[in-house]
């Protein structure tokens, strides 16, 4: 039941941008009376697809990701196998990569073809029980099928970008349909930017949802706050130590991540640090409760802006909505 307004706010949202986008190709077929739209749409469902099918392959060039067998990293392959036995999936490839930042992704086409993927600073960083929670979380995107969900709603941000251009080219020599045309251009252009905030918001939504479900898979909420808040302050602290080349790659993946790379000292942080009473590095259940009290008056509106561009949410935010599942 405490993942039920998660659940209704990705249905409500996912049914919004359909019913929009649904009125937005309604509204140029119809007042601009065109076949040939039906042209952009198929090139950027084409996008999608060519993405879809050729998305993982590219995320194990890029990030260096190396499949391991049971015996070649028994630790981090029974969690795994552990995890996805509780969630009641496939077992997925396990793989690890060599980026010297600390994380944790999984990615794939459909739920047989799903990987979990870790870097290796992140097995040396977390105790068994925080990388238990993390494997989670990362089982619980692939649970809840999320990844082919945000693939599917990218595109309509490109459609409507395509529409937006079709329109802005379209040379109607009669004033009253270029006028209409002129109009519908810029409602996709607004369209544009609604739907790309739209999908940074489900973005969110289902890192909530995955930090949820590993809480159901593992038990304890302030094991997944504990990982959460060592994997933020590494990459912090450590920041001088990332290349150029690894940052930028996982900027390109960043949606698929269990923590959005960040490499500034925000506030937040300095809150987290500050939750850490007994300066342990790790946070426990009481620590937990005390950084729910805390987060209201912790967040500035610079960082509510910027939450708004982001793939994940605030990390005060997303560590404080975990005290929620504490018994």
């Amino acid at each position: 039941m405490r993942t039920l307004g998660l659940k209704l706010r990705m249905v409500l949202v996912v049914t919004f941008m359909f019913a929009l986008f649904y009125a937005l190709i309604a509204a140029v077929m119809y007042l601009l009376n065109v076949n040939d739209l039906t042209y952009y749409i198929a090139v950027a469902v084409a996008i999608m697809w060519v993405q879809y099918i050729i998305g993982p392959g590219i995320v194990d060039l890029v990030i260096r990701v190396r499949y391991v067998e049971p015996y070649e990293n028994p630790r981090l392959y029974n969690i795994v196998a552990r995890v996805a036995a509780k969630a009641g999936i496939p077992m997925p490839r396990v793989g690890i990569s060599d980026i010297s930042v600390p994380n944790a992704f999984a990615y794939g086409r459909t739920m047989r073809d799903a990987r979990v993927c870790v870097t290796r600073p992140l097995l040396e960083l977390l105790s068994e029980d925080e990388l238990e929670a993390v494997i989670g979380h990362e089982i619980g995107h692939i649970k809840h099928r999320d990844m082919i969900i945000i693939t599917a709603l990218s595109v309509m941000p490109l459609i409507c970008y395509y529409i937006f251009l079709f329109t802005l080219f379209s040379g109607y020599e009669n004033r009253g349909r270029g006028a209409i045309a002129l109009l519908i251009g810029i409602g996709a252009l607004v369209m544009y930017w609604l739907t790309e905030l739209m999908v940074l918001y489900m973005s969110r939504i289902r890192e909530y949802y995955a930090d949820a479900r590993s809480v159901e898979l593992v038990g304890r909420p302030e094991v997944m706050a504990s990982a959460l808040y060592k994997l933020t302050r590494y990459n912090v602290a450590r920041k001088e130590r990332f290349s150029e080349e690894e940052i930028r790659k996982l900027e390109c993946i960043k949606a698929f991540l269990a923590v959005k790379p960040s490499y500034s000292v925000p506030k937040e942080i300095l809150v987290l640090m500050e939750a850490d009473v007994n300066r342990d590095g790790r946070i426990d259940a009481y620590e937990l409760l005390q950084i729910k009290e805390k987060v209201k008056g912790a967040l500035g509106f610079g960082s509510r802006i910027a939450e708004l561009f982001s793939t994940h949410p605030n990390i005060l935010k997303r560590i404080a909505k975990l005290a929620d599942y504490i018994i």
